[in-house]
């Protein structure tokens, strides 16, 4: 059993963190990877460059089900209501990224 379906697309949002924030110090940035279902336009899994598990579950939980057509700002506000780590503006920073880029896919889908 395949575990994404061919709907599937993987993206990665990037952002910058400061630099006494572990995440910098591991990876050089933050980042989000999402895995949306571009037929149903939602987000069924996703992860980040967090070092502790928790943080990655806790990201994963935020994003994952979230429905593409509703746009940025549900998400941000989602993100300001729930994520109070100091990558907080990183996570906001890598969402708009990784939003950017599935508004990009879905053009090129629909032109293709």
């Amino acid at each position: 059993m395949e575990l994404y379906n061919k709907n599937t697309i993987y993206l990665v949002g990037d952002a910058k963190t400061a630099t006494h924030n572990p995440i910098t110090l591991q990876y050089n940035a933050y980042f989000i990877v999402l895995v949306i279902d571009l037929e149903r336009e939602t987000i069924v899994d996703a992860g980040a460059s967090a070092i502790i598990t928790v943080t990655n579950n806790f990201v994963r939980s935020i994003f994952t089900g979230y429905d593409m057509k509703k746009g940025l700002e549900p998400m941000i506000e989602e993100i300001y209501r729930r994520y109070h780590g100091s990558s907080q503006k990183a996570l906001i920073v890598a969402w708009k990224d990784a939003y950017k880029k599935y508004l990009q896919i879905k053009s090129q889908e629909l032109e293709g």
